[in-house]
């Protein structure tokens, strides 16, 4: 439940626009955001960030087709979330047996087509100047689709 109220929010740009003290506390979107990364996380947003998204959130559904898919659907739909605003966020790896092996089946059953995907998109992004910023960030989250689990989502301070 927690996880779509954060996929709502990440919908709504009046929080971005309005930038209001009372939303910011209230629902927590703009925390630790500065000026460029709101601008980075709009401009994202407009030109492809939600395709990005839209390709996490097809992988995380057809994951939730099965019951034991069902946490890996979640663990997409957070990264989905990231996918429409990455700016101003980093990510942080862990590890253990149990991620190791869900990261193995997750690069069989469908991290592998994200990463390309990301890849793709950031070399074409990086052949222009103003597109470097952009193309980081789909290395950024072509990363995560390699090794999503153990992944934490974290405000750049």
């Amino acid at each position: 439940h927690k996880n779509f109220l954060n996929i709502y929010y990440s919908y709504n740009l009046c929080f971005v626009i309005m930038g209001t003290d009372y939303l910011n506390d209230r629902m927590n979107v703009l925390k630790g955001c500065d000026t460029m990364s709101i601008l980075g996380n709009i401009i994202w947003f407009i030109f492809g960030g939600l395709f990005a998204a839209l390709g996490w959130y097809i992988v995380g559904l057809l994951w939730c087709v099965t019951i034991i898919g069902i946490p890996v659907g979640v663990q997409c739909f957070k990264f989905g979330s990231l996918s429409l605003f990455p700016f101003g966020k980093e990510i942080q790896y862990g590890g253990g047996a149990g991620k190791f092996i869900l990261n193995i089946l997750w690069l069989i059953f469908g991290g592998f087509e994200l990463a390309v995907a990301h890849v793709t998109f950031g070399l074409v992004l990086c052949c222009t100047v103003i597109g470097i910023p952009f193309g980081l960030q789909h290395f950024k989250l072509a990363k995560l689709a390699l090794l999503p689990f153990g992944a934490e989502i974290v405000n750049k301070e």
